[in-house]
This record gives structure tokens, C-alpha cells and sequence, in this order.
């Protein structure tokens, strides 16, 4: 399993990511809602500002404090292999 580091420690499964996009557009923002509304949103900002909105197959909305471009460079350059 490959997971990528999103930030404090957090990791998600990079097989589960559909996309990881900015959070700024309207489009995004009214997903992110309906994804609280739904209960399928996890935040793991701590607190900070929402740089990244990560995507999953399984229709959960994952918030980040560090950038798309970070996220994506961890996960071309090899994230932690864990069997």
C-alpha cells in the first residue's frame, strides 16, 4: 500500500485518490459543503488554511493545509511503502 503524506502526519492511500484540486472555485467549495452535509468530509487542516481538496473513490472529501503541487510531487517521487 502507497500512502502520501498530506501534511501533520496524515496519510491517505494513493490507489483511493480520484484528484487533488484547489480549493478556491465555486464548484469545489459547493462539493466540499455537500461533502460536510453528507458526513463524508475529513479535515485535516488543524486549523489552517485549506490549500488542497483531495478526492476519493469512495466519495470522501479530505481537506489539507499544504498545496496540490506538494502533494502530487510526494507522490511521484515515491511515497512510504508499507506492506
Amino acid at each position: 500500500m502507497k500512502l502520501i503524506n498530506i501534511g501533520f502526519g496524515n496519510t491517505v492511500s494513493s490507489a483511493r485518490i480520484v484528484a487533488v484540486v484547489s480549493p478556491d472555485s465555486a464548484p469545489i467549495k459547493r462539493i466540499v459543503q455537500d461533502a460536510k452535509a453528507k458526513g463524508t468530509l475529513i479535515d485535516a487542516t488543524y486549523g489552517r488554511r485549506c490549500k488542497a481538496v483531495i478526492i476519493t473513490d469512495s466519495d470522501h472529501i479530505i481537506l489539507s493545509a499544504i498545496s496540490p503541487e506538494t502533494i502530487g510531487n510526494r507522490n511521484e517521487e515515491g511515497a512510504e511503502q508499507i506492506d
